[in-house]
């Protein structure tokens, strides 16, 4: 009868991937996507389902008047959509891809509201990025700095 009960404790027990020491005190498990960091997935999936459907409309009604601009708009859909969905998942591998989407934006905003401010011909039209994200009230250029502050925080423990 013991020897029935230690099988079914040993069945019952919690898996060793929750376990162990992170640098983060979670002990290994996904907290990216708790606290502040369900907000920041909102935000992401907010600007992912906003810039989508602008990108989409534009390409489709008006592509000729600022095919550039709006090419733009659908990559930064694009990067929105992976951000979204790689914050909201577990792994080291999707903290790698987060990074690697909140990086790609970052400099997506930098480089397109630059570029929109100094050769305004070349973006007749805005994009999410246009400006700094002036349309959106400049979140899109504090949102990938957040974001990268929210991982840096939250990154997984280094193997030893």
């Amino acid at each position: 009868m013991e020897e029935a009960r230690r099988v079914k404790d040993q069945h019952t027990a919690v898996p060793s991937t929750t376990t162990g020491p992170s640098a983060n005190g979670t002990g290994g498990r996904n907290t990216r996507n708790t606290g502040p960091g369900r907000l920041l997935i909102a935000v992401y999936a907010v600007f992912a389902i906003s810039a989508s459907a602008r990108a989409g409309y534009q390409i489709l009604t008006k592509f000729s008047e600022a095919p550039l601009a709006y090419l733009l708009s659908a990559f930064a859909a694009l990067v929105y959509v992976v951000a979204t969905v790689s914050l909201a998942k577990a792994g080291s591998t999707w903290f790698k891809v987060s990074v690697a989407a909140v990086l790609v934006e970052l400099v997506g905003v930098l480089v397109v509201g630059a570029l929109s401010v100094f050769d305004s011909v070349a973006f007749p039209h805005e994009t999410v990025w246009s400006l700094f994200g002036r349309g959106y009230a400049f979140i899109p250029l504090l949102l990938p700095i957040l974001g990268l502050v929210w991982l840096y925080r939250r990154r997984p423990a280094r193997n030893a």
